[in-house]
């Protein structure tokens, strides 16, 4: 009988410490609500949702904070996904490529969208253009075409823009791009995850030291965990708002 008690202890002490750990965890990645609000609705993840089979793909740039020797976010957000959606297939792929601009990427989404047919691209740009100059209207040009473009073929976007680094800041100008983004993304009522100003916080208030992220793999470990977090609540709410009246779900 003590053994069993004893056990049972045990048990419970480790499901307390997995609760307390996963509880840390979830706390290390908060910022504000506005930050990661959905503002639009995602009508097409919905009805996948719906059906039980949930695809998306992620659109960009390859950069060090979408690889390595950890789990990039995408791989996290399908982690996070299907632990939000049971009973669902969730899949994420990612085709973000080495020094894609907007424009690249444009192009290529008609391609995406016959071969993978997914309900959802998450296009994370900004960083490639900034560095190079583009012209801001071209950028504007390039994102609108493209939004048009998954619309037209029933798909849903999430705009995500640069990350943020202490590193760079001063060397490469990232506002202006940041801010087309955000003014694309309510012209055309689609969420913008805003990693930009999400990193910046972390950043700011002593979550992540994003100086040591680029050296460290577990910060970007956790950052890319905590990114594949945020969004991931992001879509389903997104989600969410399309199944329900009022915001912008109808």
């Amino acid at each position: 009988m003590r053994r069993s008690v004893g056990l049972l202890a045990v048990l419970v002490s480790g499901l307390l410490t997995s609760a307390i750990a996963v509880a840390g965890e979830q706390k290390l990645c908060d910022v504000p609500e506005h930050l990661v609000d959905a503002e639009y609705a995602a009508p097409q993840a919905a009805a996948a949702i719906a059906a039980k089979r949930l695809k998306i793909v992620v659109l960009g740039t390859f950069s060090s904070v979408t690889g390595g020797p950890f789990k990039s976010y995408p791989t996290r957000l399908e982690e996070e996904m299907a632990a939000r959606l049971p009973g669902v297939e969730v899949s994420v792929k990612s085709l973000a490529k080495p020094g894609e601009t907007a424009a690249t990427a444009e192009k290529m989404l008609e391609q995406v969208i016959a071969d993978e047919r997914p309900a959802l691209v998450v296009w994370q740009t900004g960083t490639v253009d900034a560095i190079r100059g583009v012209d801001l209207e071209d950028f504007r040009i390039d994102l609108s075409n493209g939004i048009e473009t998954l619309h037209d073929a029933k798909v849903d976007v999430v705009l995500m823009n640069m990350q943020y680094s202490p590193r760079t800041e001063s060397m490469i100008a990232l506002g202006s791009y940041a801010e087309a983004m955000r003014l694309v993304a309510v012209q055309y009522e689609v969420p913008l995850f805003d990693r930009f100003s999400v990193m910046k916080h972390w950043n700011e208030n002593g979550t992540f030291d994003l100086y040591a992220a680029t050296k460290k793999t577990d910060v970007a470990d956790r950052v890319h965990q905590c990114i594949g977090r945020l969004l991931g609540g992001q879509i389903v709410e997104a989600a969410n708002m399309a199944a329900k009246p009022g915001k912008d779900g109808n």
